[in-house]
């Protein structure tokens, strides 16, 4: 498969050949689902908690008595319907990570991945090279690209410019290609990637 290759000026300067095993496969919308939403579930930390009705620190006296006062009975006043009591079913720590298996994440992977290439969503550019840290350059190489909405910029290799001068765009992740994860790629709808991050991303995949 081959895909045109850009400079950060969006003019046309060639194509790259890229691995049909890694960018043309088949999308798997079931295990793309399953993947996104175990990487969204690991990331949850599972710390909230409250108090139950029996945690709560005092209410250990009947407020009033049973009968003749001519309001709801009523045993305490850390009951789960006063002010101060407690919570029915009350949150407490637990763990929501999810196991999802090598082969699966991979395969969901290269799903995404090739997703990007058939809709047009994948722009190759020869290189990302800034000379100083500057959101503008990196903003002005989108709008020359048209790109106008949630967008995933892949480097080969931690590039702090890169990192710095496009984490301020309001809707742009910046990663590098050792980085890249189902989620990203889902969540973003534009990937913008250097040729050097197709060959990383190659690699990796393979190798695996």
């Amino acid at each position: 498969m081959k895909i045109d290759k850009f400079n950060m000026s969006a003019e046309k300067v060639g194509q790259i050949e890229v691995s049909d095993a890694v960018f043309g496969v088949e999308f798997n919308s079931p295990l793309v689902h399953q993947v996104v939403v175990a990487q969204l579930a690991n990331k949850r930390q599972g710390t909230k908690s409250t108090l139950t009705r029996s945690e709560v620190r005092g209410g250990g006296k009947k407020p009033w008595r049973q009968k003749g006062t001519g309001r709801a009975r009523q045993g305490s006043i850390r009951a789960p319907q006063w002010t101060g009591g407690g919570v029915v079913f009350a949150p407490k720590p637990r763990d929501f990570s999810q196991k999802i298996n090598k082969r699966m994440k991979r395969q969901a992977t290269l799903c995404a991945l090739s997703a990007k290439v058939s809709d047009g969503n994948f722009i190759v550019v020869d290189d990302i090279k800034l000379e100083e840290i500057k959101t503008k350059v990196i903003a002005g190489m989108l709008d020359k690209f048209g790109v106008s909405c949630k967008t995933l910029i892949v480097t080969a290799e931690h590039d702090e410019k890169v990192y710095l001068s496009g984490r301020n765009i309001p809707g742009v992740v910046v990663v590098e290609a050792a980085g890249v994860n189902v989620y990203d790629l889902v969540a973003n709808t534009k990937c913008v990637i250097t040729e050097a991050a197709v060959r990383k991303l190659e690699q990796i995949q393979e190798a695996e």
